[in-house]
């Protein structure tokens, strides 16, 4: 039933109650506290986190505003018997593409807390509980600017070191933390999980070989056809962030990336993400989950690529975490290829692309929090 282009593209398409400690004499006031304006922190209230939670770990629900005036929305993690005297490393999380905080960047972020690091796992811009007028819209740019905001806000903490701040991107977020750390000098050093570059994969879809020439240019033709039909209706329209030709036809997409149900013989890959986003960590806020993109967000993914100053981030480290069973290894191999030394490159074994979203005996974290480490001095 499901050809191996189609279900490779759907798989492309989806790479996709806590109780608090004390503070000890560290006054809530202090815990709070941040000199960037339009930015809050404030207790964690109506906890939907989908991971196994450690009670040790105190977590903030803050925002904050960046330069394009949305306000996003994190999760603050601080290492256990934190001391608001001192001076932390910290790491900015997000991803996958189509996730909410409350999902694996939180599960990471934990573990970074765990580790003793300050750590915020964000919802990018236009989803989850971050702002933006437009809802479920993805920017390869403005996600990217999310990444510097969430070091605006961690550098104004009092407990960070604004020299050790490091950047964590997982599946789709991974290409815009890298591209933040580019040029972002703030960012110390760049790791990514189970990586997607999201411009390869909207645009040229699964390794390169889905579009022809002619079937792009359909692409084009449909996304202008939707543009006409939203300045319409004067509001966004569902639609696939990556459009599938059939039959020299674009095929519109309304309602959620998930059908109720997968077919028996669904091949391998969409069933992993299945079991993810509708299964173990099903989230009503996260668009895998929930819902669907907005039918023009392949716009800016057609315009403007990711990671191509890769080699510019030296001598800045960058690691990479892939499976040697995941199908988005490529994008992992292709960027390690381009990066310049110092790289590190970690091929798990026997894990596939969403082992490395929550599966505790597949994500190397000691290999991580060692990265961190070592390069957050």
């Amino acid at each position: 039933m499901f050809k191996f282009k189609k279900s490779v593209l759907l798989a492309a398409m989806l790479a996709g109650a806590i109780s608090f400690g004390s503070f000890g004499d560290v006054s809530a006031a202090t815990v709070t506290s941040t000199t960037m304006v339009n930015s809050s922190i404030a207790d964690l209230r109506d906890d939907t986190r989908v991971f196994k939670l450690d009670k040790s770990i105190q977590t903030k629900f803050v925002t904050f505003r960046y330069r394009y005036g949305v306000d996003v929305a994190g999760h603050l993690y601080l290492p256990k018997n934190f001391d608001a005297n001192k001076k932390y490393a910290a790491i900015v999380v997000s991803g996958p593409f189509g996730a909410v905080k409350e999902q694996a960047s939180g599960l990471y972020a934990q573990e970074f807390a765990k580790a003793g690091f300050v750590a915020v796992a964000f919802d990018p811009s236009f989803t989850g509980e971050s702002g933006g007028n437009v809802r479920d819209v993805a920017s390869p740019d403005i996600f990217t600017e999310d990444y510097s905001a969430a070091v605006d806000f961690v550098g104004s903490l009092a407990y960070v070191d604004r020299e050790k701040i490091g950047a964590m991107g997982i599946c789709g977020l991974s290409g815009m933390a890298v591209t933040a750390a580019i040029n972002d000098v703030r960012i110390k050093a760049v790791a990514v999980s189970a990586m997607y570059d999201m411009v390869d994969s909207i645009r040229n879809h699964y390794q390169g070989d889905y579009y022809t020439p002619a079937q792009r240019e359909v692409v084009k033709k449909y996304l202008a056809d939707m543009r006409w039909r939203e300045a319409e209706v004067g509001h966004s329209l569902p639609g696939y962030h990556e459009v599938p030709v059939v039959d020299g036809k674009s095929v519109h997409a309304d309602g959620k990336l998930f059908p109720p149900a997968l077919p028996a013989n669904v091949d391998s890959v969409t069933k992993e993400f299945f079991e993810y986003y509708r299964g173990r960590a099903f989230h009503p806020r996260a668009i895998n989950s929930n819902g669907i993109w907005s039918s023009t967000t392949p716009y800016g993914f057609f315009n403007f690529p990711l990671d191509v100053h890769v080699d510019e981030l030296s001598p800045r480290p960058i690691m990479l975490v892939t499976g040697d069973k995941a199908h988005s290894k490529y994008h992992s191999d292709n960027l390690y290829a381009q990066a310049k030394s110092p790289k590190e490159i970690i091929v798990v074994p026997g894990a596939t692309h969403t082992d490395l979203y929550d599966n505790f005996d597949k994500i190397p974290f000691d290999k991580l929090n060692k990265f961190f480490r070592d390069n957050l001095k």
